[in-house]
């Protein structure tokens, strides 16, 4: 534990980094590379795995067994379900060893939740508040506020910020939020 900046990290946990925010914890077999920077009060559970040159953003989840390789950012709020995976390079070969200025970075925007299992083809970015089904493979950009689904990933809907489906009005149900088509997605309309 590290009391002086508030970072807990579990007993059989390792963290190599210094970049890691106040509240942030660390848990049983996660593993943060040094050179990996990571926000307050996130949470990185047990069996993920955080590599050099990869960036959270403040309250991000990082769930077991989760894979986040040099290259991803993941802003503020996101939501990382079990075994996600990142990719950071388009033509792998084990022969051909690449430089972190060879790798291809991917972009995961404010509250986006990605479901268990997702796999994140690099060279992307995820829209704000998107959401992609458990399973997904996302191979190319998802648009604000979208529901994806499948392999490869197909828009399927629309999802609130409070992660509820939006029917056909674009008003959420819930929290009666109203949306708008943008030509980056959706945008909620401001009271």
């Amino acid at each position: 534990m590290t009391v002086a900046t508030g970072v807990r990290v579990h007993p059989q946990g390792l963290c190599e980094s210094e970049e890691v925010g106040t509240g942030t914890r660390i848990w049983a077999f996660a593993h943060v590379l040094p050179g990996a920077r990571i926000g307050r009060d996130c949470n990185i559970c047990d069996c993920a795995f955080v590599e050099t040159g990869a960036v959270l953003g403040d309250r991000v989840t990082v769930k077991n067994g989760t894979l986040v390789f040099a290259g991803v950012t993941c802003e503020d709020e996101v939501f990382l379900g079990p075994n996600v995976l990142f990719t950071n390079d388009l033509r792998p070969r084990a022969h051909i060893r690449k430089g972190p200025d060879e790798l291809v970075s991917t972009l995961v925007r404010r509250g986006a939740s990605l479901g268990a299992g997702t796999v994140v083809v690099c060279g992307i970015e995820i829209g704000p508040y998107a959401f992609a089904a458990a399973g997904s493979v996302v191979t190319r950009s998802v648009p604000a506020h979208a529901f994806v689904a499948g392999n490869p990933a197909q828009l399927k809907g629309w999802v609130c910020a409070c992660g509820l489906r939006l029917p056909e009005s674009l008003r959420c149900p819930d929290c009666f939020t109203t949306y708008t088509h943008t030509p980056s997605g959706l945008a909620p309309n401001m009271p």
